[in-house]
């Protein structure tokens, strides 16, 4: 409900390490460990309700399991029959492999060892790797090592990486400030999950035939800084409980900036709805070719409005969004960006920047020169 859980400040106790606010919890271990002891309590029961002394014995007994006859006829069409074959010999766990369950990709190693040194050392160094949709998690495990060494401070080396094909899952996430990932290609759900700093930079392939889609859902989830630029769209999620990262994106999905609450979001092409539910701090602008914004907007908590010549901060916000716009185009190459760019003056009024309520209304007063946005 308070919308919190990841900046440590859970003001009832739970999803924090801070020792002020634990002490606001009221529950003892004792309460625990009397909860679990009833539970096991029941479990015995259950057991010996069936002749079993303990949860091994229990294990792959199907011929223990019937299908409930009930009078709710969707129920009734569901057939469980092959859940309840005695397999005889068969093992009773599952010992059979799935594809998710093969080791992870040594990519994510590789990068490491062979940007590690120079990131920490002042060195900088250019590497370049193929990546397939197997190697999952590439960079995180490169970002936790430099956040080992020097916690929140600024490494003295760089790297910038290049990868080329289809990333996995999780493709830089927790990346850390000296990181550059460039991916030349696309990737799947989860790119930039957690990400602390650093950039990453997502560009099509040169025989890519326009309009590409080139990232999966949940993006930059949990990002306290960092930044990103895609020269194509994003699937659903995009910057979920983001609190730091800036990005500029081509297309979004549905309940894109959900729980927000810090960074800045660009979007030059077209959004899905629920935009900006739950979001309570951070900035969304999205260029408006025509979908209409503010049907896009979840009202709860947030407003959209458009940015006007006369608006007091449209220098300072016009500014900010023109530095990021320019630097997509440079980082990525979009033609949609130079578009843009190209006739500024025209572009920038068709613009909504959806913002917190009482973040638009301060702006508003602002205008207007009211007492109350000057006290």
């Amino acid at each position: 409900m308070v919308r919190t859980c990841h900046l440590d400040t859970c003001p009832v106790g739970i999803a924090t390490q801070r020792p002020e606010l634990r002490a606001k919890f009221a529950g003892t271990p004792e309460m625990l460990e009397a909860y679990l002891t009833h539970v096991a309590e029941e479990i015995r029961h259950i057991l010996a309700g069936l002749g079993l002394h303990r949860l091994e014995d229990a294990i792959g007994r199907t011929d223990l399991l019937f299908q409930r006859v009930t009078d709710d006829p969707r129920a009734a069409r569901l057939d469980l029959s092959p859940l309840l074959v005695d397999e005889g010999s068969e093992p009773r766990r599952f010992v059979r492999t799935v594809p998710l369950q093969r080791p992870s990709s040594e990519l994510g190693d590789r990068v490491c060892l062979e940007a590690l040194g120079p990131v920490l050392t002042g060195g900088e160094v250019g590497l370049s790797y193929t990546i397939e949709n197997a190697d999952r998690s590439v960079g995180a495990r490169l970002g936790g090592a430099v956040a080992r060494e020097l916690g929140a401070s600024t490494p003295a080396g760089s790297a910038s990486v290049t990868f080329t094909g289809s990333a996995g899952q999780s493709f830089g996430a927790f990346l850390t400030d000296g990181i550059e990932f460039v991916l030349v290609g696309e990737a799947n759900d989860y790119v930039g999950k957690g990400m602390a700093g650093g950039r990453i930079i997502v560009q099509p392939p040169a025989n890519d035939a326009g309009d590409p889609h080139l990232l999966g859902n949940t993006i930059l989830y949990g990002a306290t800084g960092g930044e990103l630029f895609c020269a194509g769209r994003a699937g659903e999620r995009f910057a979920v409980r983001n609190s730091g990262a800036s990005t500029v994106v081509e297309g979004v999905g549905e309940h894109a900036a959900e729980y927000m609450t810090g960074g800045t979001i660009i979007v030059l092409g077209d959004v899905g709805h629920n935009l900006g539910a739950g979001m309570t701090g951070g900035e969304v602008f999205v260029y408006d070719r025509g979908i209409g914004v503010p049907a896009m907007v979840n009202p709860e908590l947030v407003d959209a409005h458009r940015l006007s010549s006369d608006h007091p901060l449209l220098t300072e916000q016009g500014l900010r969004l023109r530095e990021l716009i320019e630097r997509h185009a440079a980082y990525t190459g979009s033609v949609l960006a130079t578009t843009i760019l190209d006739d500024w003056h025209a572009a920038l009024h068709r613009f909504w920047r959806v913002a917190p309520r009482a973040d638009v209304a301060r702006i508003e007063n602002q205008r207007e020169g009211t007492v109350a946005a000057r006290g």
